[in-house]
């Protein structure tokens, strides 16, 4: 590639392995530190001080702090690192990266208010689109895929998407099912009677 003068296009591409490998090992980097205990947290000093004194960086760092928010926020970014790296999975570390640089970006803006940290995650940012921008021809293709010529397999008459909402109540009500029987066998007295007031709070707020 450089026995000759590099064209533009070269270059570009060469720019676009260079970022992927940043963003790879600044990020596994972050998910290792997460892991390792090198991130999050508060000193035992730090630990004893009464919330008041402690600074808002400090109070998100041990929220953050507890499990499984760490190893999976951990875990996570290794991961999209690691993806990045691979010609085959690259575009695929990208999309998984972006929100994860996104949410670490506002996390930053919110907590540490540092700005040299806002700059630096905007532009780790940019190169998540610079690698998006490169492959623009197959994040068309995936674009159009997800997008064009989408419906339900099947008709419905009018009435059927009128009871939508009725439906979703159902769909919520047949998510909580598998909870409640686990309670009432581990602590059905409890439960029973959580059921009961549940109950009564619904036909009291009907009959109102």
């Amino acid at each position: 590639m450089f026995a000759r003068r590099p064209s533009k296009a070269h270059l570009w591409d060469y720019f676009i392995l260079t970022a992927r490998v940043l963003l790879a090992f600044t990020f596994i980097g972050y998910g290792y530190s997460k892991l390792s205990g090198g991130q999050f947290g508060l000193t035992p000093a730090q630990a004893a001080l009464p919330v008041s004194q402690l600074k808002l960086f400090k109070l998100a760092w041990y929220m953050f702090d507890h499990e499984p928010f760490r190893s999976f926020v951990g875990v996570s970014q290794i991961l999209a690192g690691l993806l990045l790296l691979w010609n085959r999975t690259a575009l695929l570390g990208a999309l998984l990266l972006l929100p994860i640089a996104a949410n670490v970006l506002i996390i930053d803006i919110t907590y540490l208010k540092m700005p040299g940290f806002y700059w630096r995650l905007s532009y780790y940012i940019g190169l998540i689109f610079s690698i998006f921008w490169h492959y623009r021809a197959r994040m068309i293709v995936v674009f159009y895929t997800l997008t064009q010529g989408l419906t339900t397999r099947f008709t419905y008459p009018w009435w059927a998407y009128g009871l939508l909402p009725v439906a979703a109540i159902g769909t919520e009500i047949a998510g909580m099912l598998p909870n409640v029987f686990f309670q009432l066998v581990t602590n059905p007295r409890k439960t029973w009677h959580g059921l009961v007031y549940l109950w009564d709070v619904v036909m009291k707020h009907l009959a109102s």
